[in-house]
């Protein structure tokens, strides 16, 4: 019995008709899992470097005489910070001090972007970036 069933199976083991087709729907479904981790990783790095961007240009302007106001701090920060979608949008603080006589202020941005693996669910990421500008007296 085992013999003829043997006998039977035998053009099918030498047949390796379909034998790609079969590797591929294996091996597609993590391929485009792979593709959209990539895209999604290299998209917090974008937005990571838009922020960054921002912030240097925020603390910059900030240094310069005469001094500008939180308005104009904001507008320069929005004005060249990159990769960040409309709906996304960064909180951004402003605290001025003193440190030794020397006045300074410190701009922080808090940024919450979200990430899409296809079905699997990600936790949440918070990206926090602050620089300290001391400014000219007054």
């Amino acid at each position: 019995m085992i013999a003829a069933i043997s006998r039977l199976l035998q053009p099918l083991r030498r047949d390796s008709r379909g034998a790609m087709a079969a590797q591929l729907s294996l091996t597609l479904p993590l391929w485009i899992m792979l593709i959209f981790s990539v895209f999604n990783i290299s998209r917090f790095y974008w937005a990571r470097a838009g922020l960054q961007n921002g912030l240097g240009e925020a603390a910059r302007t900030a240094t310069l005489w005469p001094l500008r106001t939180n308005a104009v701090l904001r507008t320069a920060f929005e004005d060249t910070m990159f990769g960040i979608t409309s709906s996304e949008k960064p909180t951004l603080t402003f605290v001025t001090g003193t440190s030794n006589g020397q006045n300074f202020i410190d701009i922080r941005v808090v940024y919450n972007p979200k990430f899409y693996l296809l079905f699997i669910g990600v936790q949440p990421v918070t990206l926090t970036y602050s620089r300290r500008a001391f400014r000219p007296p007054s």
